[in-house]
């Protein structure tokens, strides 16, 4: 296989190494192509840079099945720079993580990490986002070990077009995995309002996580919380089909 790997943490970060050292140890990958912001570039979404040209500096590894580059632009930016102009040819799989913190629920319309992988999919080659969901563990191993095994699965099994797998690998050791929806959360006390020694106010964004449903097991967050790495498909079609028809029957005049 030829697999992208991006992230929206930086290309040194120590997620997308391990996920990279993870992969360069498999005998089913071919080559590892790196792609990545040159900085972090967390909760970026599906931002591009329209307005200034991008810059990619090669990166060197020691293993000859990785080539890398680093991007002075966003997830996104990455994906697209890696698939339109830096490879010869499509991966089979493109992969973004390993992500420092969860993106759970509502985190995917934010999330760099799981940006990047929407703009995998739009260029028609299947991908999965992942994320080790905590911001004090650093051990990437259990994640990048379950991808390692889930990447010749999801070869063989196939995605359907216009899909991506988001994973979400708890700390600690998980007890298994579940197959489920993406839960429904939002913040509260999101702005920390201050003031500068000048007495002009400035705000820090912070934000406590609120259940706005109950997070049942059913959900990536109530089977997170549990210990369980969650796999949620997330389709990037946002058109509410069942409401279609009832707005055609609304008599708008025009």
């Amino acid at each position: 296989m030829r697999i992208l790997i991006s992230n929206d943490d930086g290309i040194f970060a120590d997620g997308i190494i391990a996920l990279r050292e993870a992969l360069e140890k498999c005998d089913f990958v071919k080559r590892l192509y790196i792609v990545a912001p040159d900085r972090e570039r967390s909760a970026i979404g599906h931002g591009i840079t329209m307005h200034r040209p991008l810059r990619a500096s090669e990166v060197k590894y020691e293993s000859a099945k990785s080539l890398g580059w680093s991007v002075d632009g966003t997830p996104a930016d990455c994906v697209k720079l890696a698939l339109e102009e830096l490879m010869g040819e499509p991966p089979d799989l493109v992969l973004s993580g390993i992500n420092m913190g969860p993106n759970l629920g509502i985190d995917v319309l934010y999330s760099g990490t799981v940006s990047a992988a929407v703009e995998a999919v739009i260029g028609g080659i299947p991908a999965i986002a992942v994320s080790l969901a905590s911001f004090k563990d650093h051990d990437f191993t259990a994640a990048a070990d379950f991808t390692a095994g889930l990447v010749p699965v999801v070869r063989k099994e196939g995605l359907p077009a216009g899909t991506l797998l988001n994973v979400n690998v708890p700390p600690g050791k998980p007890l298994g995995f579940r197959v489920v929806r993406l839960g429904n959360m939002s913040y509260i006390n999101i702005f920390d309002k201050r003031t500068d020694p000048w007495g002009r106010d400035y705000y820090w964004r912070a934000g406590e996580v609120q259940d706005l449903e109950d997070n049942s097991p059913e959900t990536d967050v109530g089977s997170n919380r549990e210990g369980y790495i969650t796999i949620t498909p997330v389709q990037i079609d946002l058109t509410n089909n069942c409401e279609m028809e009832r707005i055609k029957s609304w008599g708008i005049g025009f």
